[in-house]
């Protein structure tokens, strides 16, 4: 008889944000232009057993080089939560664009999971392209180049367990290696989109995302949040600011920092 997996807490922490505009959100644009600002997270799975970290933000440098709106360091605000990055040891990145792998150098002990064909793309011959390389730094990109000389990266090629209750699954597009994360908790299992769907209107209009490596596999992405969720309301998006205003704080002074994932959305 297979055990039932773990039962985890599920968080979203708010660090960074900037000013948009709709028509930088969409393919092919959009006919009003509007403001629609993005937020930037980092997320934390957390039982009894163990806490995981999803993504690893980026620095206040390179906020500033980038101008972006820096809130808070993501590894500090791990406190928040009851987590210190010292004592963790699995960190997913679902990709190796900046504000998601900035970090790393953080986590003095933790083993990272990465899809394979994220490195190959990050480190091979699409990168001449300023269209394409622009997302990255090339100091995060050589950072992990050199935790995977000291054993400290796990390469996933396809869909992956990383504990009991926490599952990967590939879909690229945005980046060739981009991969989201599914969370077992108290409602049901929750996908963490991650840049598979930026703001939940890129999924639930069918349009992707301005950054793209291959606007075929964007669009089947979003079927496969589909896939992997028990309804719409259990996939969270990655930059989206609603998820602030759907999401309870897991308690007051925390409003608009912290989001508890693992109860359901108000809407």
């Amino acid at each position: 008889m297979t055990e039932d997996p773990p039962t985890y807490e599920l968080f979203a922490i708010r660090y960074a944000m900037r000013d948009a505009k709709r028509t930088e959100h969409f393919i092919g644009g959009d006919p009003h232009d509007a403001p629609m600002p993005m937020d930037y997270f980092v997320w934390v799975a957390k039982c009894a057993d163990r806490s995981v970290v999803i993504d690893a933000g980026f620095t206040a440098e390179i906020a500033a080089q980038r101008k972006r709106v820096y809130l808070r360091c993501p590894i500090d605000a791990l406190a928040l939560v009851g987590v210190n990055a010292k004592d963790i040891d699995d960190v997913v990145l679902t990709h190796l664009h900046y504000d998601h792998v900035g970090n790393f150098h953080k986590f003095p002990k933790a083993r990272f999971h990465l899809q394979e064909p994220e490195m190959h793309y990050a480190t091979g011959r699409y990168m001449k392209y300023e269209k394409l390389n622009h997302s990255f730094e090339v100091e995060d990109v050589v950072g992990i180049v050199r935790l995977n000389y000291k054993g400290r990266v796990a390469f996933h090629d396809g869909s992956a367990q990383v504990a009991p209750g926490i599952t990967l699954h590939p879909a690229p597009g945005h980046s060739a290696g981009l991969q989201f994360v599914r969370v077992h908790t108290q409602r049901g299992w929750v996908v963490l989109a991650s840049d598979v769907t930026h703001f939940y209107e890129n999924m639930e209009t069918n349009r992707p995302f301005t950054t793209a490596f291959h606007i075929g596999q964007m669009l089947e992405g979003f079927d496969k949040l589909r896939a992997a969720a028990p309804t719409p309301q259990h996939i969270v998006p990655g930059h989206d600011p609603l998820v602030m205003q759907r999401y309870p704080a897991p308690r007051p002074d925390l409003e608009g920092i912290v989001a508890r994932l693992d109860v359901p959305p108000t809407e």
